[in-house]
């Protein structure tokens, strides 16, 4: 209840601009909500999609590997997808790994999707509390210019309250984003490095596995063939 009212005192106090930014507030939590639950759905579904796959790679049964990868849902998935297709027409590593590069450049952004409003959503609540403060500062000054002497400690009292008021709040915002920001950059490039790793490791394993089925050159020169010696003047018998 104490928190109720200090919450309802605060904005009482603070003036108009506290409503839009605590509007941005919420949108900006409400983009680090939904980012946070994408990202972490997604990196279960990759680990998951991984263990599934892994199995029919070490055995070389490729055809399996594809009818899992394209069942899951996962972006490592749809990487690993790209590089089987890829697989089953050609064997040179070059091709199968710029295969799985065009993948990861239509993936990449749907997980970077939204995550940079944030930092913009700080920086606009940052401001809007100094445009707060300011205009609070202007209205003091300009209530003491004309109020009576008995007045003026209590409208300048009152118009530092709305000032310092929309400094915290801007503060609180732009704090709150930023580090939802910060954590989030380091997820979402903590996934990104994982979807690499583990189309490395495919890409690894297909190499192997075309090494291995290649047959190996050896060159045997062939065995002289024995000749017979011969006598070309024989010995003549005597009579």
């Amino acid at each position: 209840m104490e928190i109720y009212s200090f919450v309802v005192a605060f904005f009482r106090d603070g003036g108009f601009f506290l409503y839009p930014m605590a509007a941005v507030f919420v949108v900006g939590v409400a983009i680090a909500i939904e980012r946070f639950v994408v990202l972490t759905k997604t990196s279960a579904e990759n680990r998951r999609a991984w263990e599934q796959i892994t199995p029919s790679l070490k055995l070389g049964n490729l055809q399996e590997a594809m009818k899992i990868a394209e069942r899951s849902d996962s972006a490592l998935g749809t990487v690993l997808c790209y590089g089987l297709s890829r697989a089953r027409a050609t064997t040179r590593r070059d091709d199968i790994e710029k295969a799985m590069e065009e993948s990861l450049l239509e993936i990449i952004p749907r997980l970077d999707k939204r995550t940079h409003y944030l930092a913009s959503l700080a920086n606009i609540g940052m401001l809007m509390g100094l445009l707060g403060t300011v205009i609070g500062l202007i209205s003091a000054f300009g209530a003491i210019s004309t109020a009576n002497p008995a007045d003026k400690a209590s409208l300048l009292a009152a118009s530092i309250s709305v000032a310092m008021n929309n400094t915290a709040g801007g503060l609180m915002v732009a704090i709150t984003l930023l580090l939802s920001h910060m954590f989030l950059e380091s997820k979402t490039t903590a996934l990104i490095d994982s979807l690499e790793v583990g189309a490395l490791k495919f890409l690894n394993t297909i190499t192997e596995r075309s090494a291995g089925m290649a047959p190996a050159s050896s060159t045997t020169a062939p065995a002289p063939t024995p000749g017979v010696a011969r006598n070309p003047h024989p010995a003549r018998g005597t009579a």
